[in-house]
């Protein structure tokens, strides 16, 4: 007990440690031999805060008595659940775990935890082979974009224009690698007219990149904060709508994003504004609530700020940003740093919303950057609120988005990017010098891998 409450000076005591030994001296010998083996197993996963039942009676299933148990998040989002049991009566470990990775394999639930990081990678890449194509096919020209962890270029493919990003060299390991591979899982399993289109992928060579459709208006934050431009408000309602139903779309899939911002949404032809950029992207799994602090901080929801399990109301909060980012041209709190205005939304600190923003928007503003995620409303209920107010503004002439393009390199022959290079796709399966495939949509409920040790 008083090594329990850390009372250290009883515990130098002299007269204490001579009462401590008279104790155990009186103990009977076999005492002595029935003091347990204790293991301590330590199960490490992202955005999995509730496994601990689920691990207890996995570690029930093998004998094993539980005499602690804890729970641990770090800073860097992962969750930590530490046990220390008895049960298993040699000092080796080996048997042990893999004792507990075939248990694991019966409960669909627990299945990352017999995958390390490198049969996690060789998993993905094996589930992405429909999606590899030749790299050699791929022209690539001009930086357009750097991001923390990779870089993002313009190219051709097939001779259509698209987007390249790269995964920067520097931030190659296991852990990277199985972020970029579950981007892409993600990627290659949605098709919708607000989300960037995925055209496939390289994982086999020593330098991972996705190849995406390229959209010719840059990012909704280029377009509002560095080039000053002001928009109407039948224009910023189309914008929000297509986000929204972008979102919704998401969300319906079980896929949150978790960095929801004007940077990474992205203009085309049209005025067409789609969702960009899955790196931190999960989807939903069934165990519960995420942890994580994922996303940027002028757009983050006080719960992800404050390391508590979120859901997807953290992107409708984000959503609320990008809004008022809308109706504003301004920038999130410009006037504080970015962990400043984080400190500040912990605070319960809002935007305001100038005098002159259209009332019903405000007040959608309002409800979607509420403290309470149970009281922000779901991307399908936003959708309608926006198309409900864009009705009786829709006589009022459109704004127009100015985008400054080249002419695509197959404009002459196929003005719609999509329809050029499924032609390509279907053209280069007669020739058998080729062997790209055409990406196939999936359902998959990946998500983060799991790791355990046992010491």
């Amino acid at each position: 007990r008083l090594r329990a409450v850390g009372n250290q000076e009883a515990l130098s005591d002299p007269f204490f440690n001579r009462v401590l030994e008279d104790h155990y001296d009186r103990l009977p010998a076999r005492r002595d031999t029935e003091i347990p083996l204790l293991h301590e197993i330590i199960f490490s996963s992202n955005d999995k805060p509730k496994l601990l039942s689920q691990l207890s009676t996995l570690l029930s299933d093998l004998g094993l008595n539980i005499r602690e148990a804890h729970v641990f998040s770090t800073t860097d989002g992962l969750c930590l659940d530490v046990f220390v049991v008895d049960g298993w009566e040699t000092e080796e470990t080996d048997g042990l775990l893999q004792q507990l990775k075939e248990t694991a394999k019966r409960n669909p639930s627990l299945s990352n935890l017999t995958s390390s990081a490198s049969e996690r990678i060789s998993e993905l890449q094996e589930k992405i082979g429909e999606s590899e194509f030749d790299r050699d096919l791929l022209q690539i020209e001009e930086k357009i974009a750097s991001g923390s962890s990779g870089d993002l270029y313009r190219g051709t493919y097939l001779d259509v224009d698209v987007a390249i990003k790269f995964l920067r060299t520097e931030h190659v390991n296991d852990n990277s690698k199985v972020e970029f591979l579950q981007e892409i899982m993600i990627l290659r399993s949605v098709n919708h007219e607000n989300v960037v289109r995925f055209y496939g992928a390289c994982t086999k060579q020593r330098k991972y990149l996705i190849v995406t459709e390229y959209m010719a208006g840059g990012n909704l934050y280029d377009f509002l904060h560095k080039h000053n431009n002001t928009l109407e408000l039948s224009l910023i309602l189309r914008i929000a709508i297509g986000i929204s139903k972008g979102m919704d779309y998401l969300h319906q899939n079980n896929i949150i994003h978790r960095d929801l911002k004007s940077a990474n949404l992205l203009i085309g032809d049209g005025q067409v504004v789609k969702i960009a950029d899955f790196g931190v992207s999960r989807q939903r799994s069934q165990e519960g609530d995420m942890t994580a602090e994922t996303g940027t901080y002028r757009w983050m929801a006080p719960e992800v700020i404050n390391h508590k399990p979120y859901d997807h109301k953290a992107d409708v909060f984000s959503f609320a940003i990008v809004l008022w980012e809308l109706v504003t041209s301004k920038v999130p709190y410009e006037n504080l740093t970015p962990l400043q205005a984080a400190l500040s939304v912990r605070q319960g600190l809002r935007l305001v919303i100038p005098s002159g923003v259209h009332p019903r928007i405000s007040k959608l503003i309002q409800r979607c950057w509420g403290e309470n995620p149970n009281t922000r409303p779901v991307f399908s209920e936003i959708t309608a609120e926006l198309e409900d107010i864009l009705q009786p503004i829709q006589h009022v002439s459109a704004g127009r988005l100015q985008l400054q393009r080249r002419p695509s390199t197959y404009q002459t022959k196929d003005t719609d990017e999509n329809t050029a290079i499924e032609r390509r796709r279907l053209l280069m399966k007669l020739d058998p010098l080729f062997t790209l495939s055409r990406t196939k949509k999936c359902d998959m409920r990946t998500s983060s891998p799991v790791y355990m040790s046992c010491t």
